[in-house]
């Protein structure tokens, strides 16, 4: 065999590879062109809640140390699916309450639920809390407050979401919610008494993080 029909054949095997490597750039560079696409028509969009109203049955502060905080209510909290393609099915969600960081009752789980297109979902979960020590420090803001006649509670949700597009179902995402609830003590325009009880209507917008 010569060098020349060696060197042609070497030629020809360079111009092969050449075309298998255009062909696979663009193969992924397709690939990638279809998920932008998707990702744009389809780009995911946090749920909304909203934190619709607050029955309180008891808001109990210990008068002498150790303080502690006992806490007893029943919140309505929605959420909507606002996207017109894709479903969300939230997993694994609790939801609690806290006053300054300070956690004031213990986890309450959510059912697992599918949002499909532009759909409601209602929950009206109870939370407890039984005497929860409470920090010097934070007690006196605690007493403060109670001066002023209301508290600021934290409704904080969390949790795990997946988005649905057709059959195909996403990994989990870490989801947060936090809606502030101000409560008041007492006063006839502070909220609907029932006995020791008091409703608050509330209707707050929850910040979500995805």
């Amino acid at each position: 065999m010569t060098a020349k029909h060696c060197a042609h054949h070497d030629e020809e095997r360079a111009k092969l590879h050449r075309h298998i490597l255009y062909g696979i750039v663009a193969f992924v560079v397709l690939v990638l062109f279809v998920v932008f696409l998707v990702w744009v028509i389809l780009r995911p969009t946090k749920p909304q809640f909203v934190l619709r109203d607050a029955t309180v049955y008891s808001f109990n502060v210990s008068a002498s140390p150790p303080f502690t905080v006992s806490t007893s209510m029943q919140i309505t909290i929605s959420a909507k699916n606002r996207m017109d393609r894709v479903g969300i099915y939230y997993q694994n969600l609790d939801v609690y309450a806290s006053y300054r960081s300070l956690q004031v009752t213990l986890p309450t789980m959510l059912p697992a639920t599918y949002q499909g297109h532009n759909d409601y979902t209602v929950w009206s979960p109870f939370m407890y809390g039984n005497s929860v020590p409470v920090w010097p420090g934070l007690m006196e803001a605690l007493q403060q407050d109670q001066n002023v006649g209301a508290v600021l509670l934290n409704i904080k949700i969390d949790g795990r979401v997946k988005w649905k597009v057709g059959t195909w179902f996403s990994g989990k995402y870490h989801l947060n919610a936090n809606c502030p609830a101000y409560i008041k003590f007492g006063g006839a325009n502070t909220g609907s008494p029932f006995g020791p009880v008091m409703k608050f209507t509330l209707a707050q917008v929850c910040s979500v993080d995805v």
